[in-house]
């Protein structure tokens, strides 16, 4: 204490100040070495490799790896690299940290839309928007030409907010219109509704319009009492319709009494 308060004030405030210059100077000196200054490295290209080969490369080149994100890419195997941060071919400093954007190595679950009554091209756009694969596709008689009749997974129906992976293939049964073959008018009166109606749309015809009377609360057990076209005009001749076409049905509770067109069962030209 002596040795600083026996000296004239000037020579103590010289002293802080080449002491604060010392100090403020091997600060500068020393920052360079801690912060790495004036060490660079070119960043290597691993956009498109697997994961682990491109950690692979980036730790040889004296960086640190960090994945940022993963996405789901259907072009893209899984766990490959989607983007890098910074890009490749910039020049950063060593020891820095390589951000990596790869693809998922499980897709993630969708819901399956209803695309039931949508045309082609709106299904597909819908398929696509969410990143869902159209495989083959088939026609069945129907006079809706070209709309969806069915949507089908691995072979069989799934219902619309079925979980499924993005990636997978839906395969779809479109209305190929009025078909050119043309028989026989069905007789179709005195069946039971959806006896009637399998057998009508195993051929292509669709149910039209659909009269019930009022007590009727069981449409798919309810008998057919009429039907319109029928077998045979008003001049007894006989009629004939195509795959794609409409049967209108007038249902009852009970079952009509038979008549000479309701004792034949559906022509076998079906």
């Amino acid at each position: 204490m002596k040795f600083i308060t026996h000296r004239p004030l000037w020579v103590n405030i010289l002293v802080g100040i080449l002491l604060a210059l010392g100090i403020f100077a091997l600060i500068l000196l020393s920052l360079g070495w801690l912060t790495g200054h004036g060490k660079a490295a070119t960043v290597p290209s691993v956009t498109g490799k697997n994961y682990d080969e491109a950690r692979k490369i980036l730790k040889k080149a004296g960086f640190d790896v960090e994945i940022q994100d993963s996405v789901y890419v259907d072009t893209s195997k899984p766990l490959t690299v989607i983007k890098q941060l910074p890009d490749a071919d910039e020049v950063v400093k060593s020891n820095r940290t390589i951000f990596l954007i790869i693809s998922r190595a499980v897709p993630p679950l969708v819901e399956m839309p209803n695309l039931l009554g949508y045309s082609y091209r709106n299904a597909e756009m819908v398929l696509k928007n969410m990143d869902l694969k159209i495989g083959d596709t088939t026609f069945k008689p129907d006079f809706a030409r070209n709309a969806i009749l069915e949507q089908n997974y691995n072979g069989a129906p799934i219902t619309p907010g079925s979980k499924i992976r993005k990636g997978s293939t839906i395969t779809l049964v479109l209305g190929d219109g009025v078909g050119k073959k043309e028989f026989t008018v069905p007789v179709i009166t005195g069946m039971e509704y959806c006896k009637a109606k399998a057998v009508l749309e195993e051929n292509g015809i669709v149910i039209g319009a659909i009269v019930t009377d009022a007590n009727v609360t069981d449409t798919c057990n309810a008998w057919i009492y009429k039907q319109n076209p029928e077998r045979f005009d008003d001049e007894k001749r006989i009629q004939r319709i195509r795959s794609g076409q409409t049967i209108d049905v007038w249902l009852q509770v009970d079952k009509p009494a038979k008549t000479d067109s309701t004792d034949k069962k559906p022509s076998s030209d079906l």
